[in-house]
């Protein structure tokens, strides 16, 4: 398993505080504000030369203790599955109520993740290595980077329902196509 981190360049002290706990492979750090879709597909590119399986984390992501060897756990549980670390409140709004349903059903039936049709957030996440060639070709640099990934995989998340990381939920650093102030919190369901 390799971890490469994408950040931006305002978030330096962030970036090496992360990729020193988590012993990192490769940081991109976008230096120019090229903005997170370009920095993902940036280390989607450079996992697609790698024999392992990479787990793509934004800097401001906080893993909880332990993460390498419970991420290790989920990676060979679901070899072929997509997989998101991080479950998320607030944003994006309409996915919340659909989140909030599955987490009581998993509850119910004692299951410890659940599944969505969509990748809602990037800020921690791992493609199996037979999907990112067409993660690649399918590749649209118009959507933000968690759809961009995720409608690229065309296939469902397996989200855990304890997530690995939480968020550092600071101000967004990129401008946003539809220009709408992000105020909403962004902060884990529930953490491991």
């Amino acid at each position: 398993m390799l971890i490469a981190i994408v950040a931006h360049h305002s978030r330096r002290t962030m970036t090496d505080e992360l990729a020193s706990k988590l012993d990192a492979d490769i940081v991109f750090m976008d230096e120019h504000s090229a903005g997170a879709n370009a920095n993902h597909l940036r280390a989607l590119r450079w996992a697609a030369e790698q024999s392992d399986r990479v787990i793509i984390i934004e800097e401001d992501a906080l893993p909880v203790s332990g993460f390498a060897d419970k991420a290790a756990d989920w990676l060979v549980r679901f070899p072929d599955d997509m997989l998101s670390f991080y479950l998320g409140t607030g944003r994006p709004p309409q996915y919340q109520l659909e989140i909030a349903t599955k987490l009581i059903a998993a509850d119910r039936e004692r299951a410890d993740h659940i599944t969505m049709q969509r990748l809602v957030h990037a800020v921690c996440y791992s493609v199996p290595p037979k999907l990112i060639p067409k993660v690649l070709a399918r590749w649209d640099a118009s959507k933000p980077a968690d759809y961009a990934v995720g409608d690229a995989c065309g296939a469902p998340v397996i989200y855990p329902c304890n997530s690995l990381v939480d968020h550092a939920d600071g101000l967004p650093v990129e401008k946003h196509p539809d220009r709408q102030p992000r105020r909403e919190r962004r902060r884990a369901w529930r953490l491991a």
